[in-house]
């Protein structure tokens, strides 16, 4: 063990647990009864690791994060074009990991999957290999992200909800329980149903995020504009060009707009 390790107080690392030697453990890390942590670990300081959780692979985790019981984080794919190459998991500060929860690291050599900072990950989720997720991610119960998904921040997923590969879900955005989501959700937006349709604006989360009340007047003109206009996508990207007013937040929606490679999810009333 590192001698870091050894000056820990042996109160917060339970005589059950099995630590590798090569695992680097920070300063106040608590780690339960037969937690198992790989060699190739490295765990920030003030972390709590609960009883029976289990951290390998090539595995880096922020400070003051907390796993729940029977965590898997940092596990191999469940992927068949993984071979063992060497990829990564890379967690943010602060961020909470309830029962069971499995986070697995990347397919393909010298990739990441990559979760943020302050998120909630609600019993049995899980994020799949080469995802993003950003910061103040919210994921309840049982809702799994497919590969490599992007979860930008703020983003609210009901229970139970499933996520395609590939989808970029945006920023302040909310997916409904039970959702099967097939499409790019854009930023701000609600989207319900099985398959998922955006069903309106994100009014209570902006207004909870701070935002004022000006540019929430844009983003409901946006929306107006891409989902009950009529217009084709590109004609909607030209159209709040030339309506909108430039705002980071209006610049954000038509930067996520113009890079939809799977194309956006269609609303209600298309």
């Amino acid at each position: 063990m590192t001698e870091e390790k050894e000056n820990m107080p042996q109160s917060m690392i339970h005589p059950t647990a099995i630590i590798d030697p090569q695992a680097e453990i920070g300063p106040g890390v608590k780690i339960g009864p037969y937690a198992v942590i790989g060699p190739h670990v490295k765990i920030g300081a003030g972390t709590e690791v609960m009883a029976h959780v289990t951290i390998d692979g090539w595995t880096t985790i922020g400070e003051n994060c907390r796993f729940f019981p029977s965590c898997s984080i940092g596990s191999e794919p469940q992927d068949l074009k993984y071979h063992g190459e060497k990829s990564y998991l890379i967690i943010g500060d602060r961020s909470v990991f309830r029962e069971f929860v499995t986070v697995s690291t990347a397919t393909g050599e010298g990739e990441e999957t990559r979760i943020g900072s302050d998120c909630l990950f609600q019993a049995c989720t899980h994020v799949a290999h080469n995802c993003v997720v950003g910061n103040h991610v919210i994921m309840s119960n049982c809702a799994g992200l497919a590969g490599h998904v992007t979860v930008e921040d703020r983003v609210v997923i009901g229970g139970i909800a499933g996520v395609h590969q590939f989808v970029k879900v945006g920023r302040n955005s909310m997916i409904g329980g039970l959702a099967k989501v097939v499409q790019d959700i854009p930023p701000f937006v609600i989207a319900d149903g099985q398959p998922a349709r955006v069903i309106g604006l994100n009014s209570v989360g902006l207004s909870r995020a701070g935002m004022s009340d000006d540019v929430r007047r844009e983003l409901k003109k946006a929306f107006r504009i891409l989902y009950r206009s009529g217009l084709n996508l590109g004609q909607a990207i030209a159209e709040m060009e030339q309506e909108l007013d430039s705002c980071e937040e209006v610049e954000h929606l038509l930067r996520f707009l113009r890079n939809a490679e799977r194309g956006i999810m269609r609303g209600t009333k298309d």
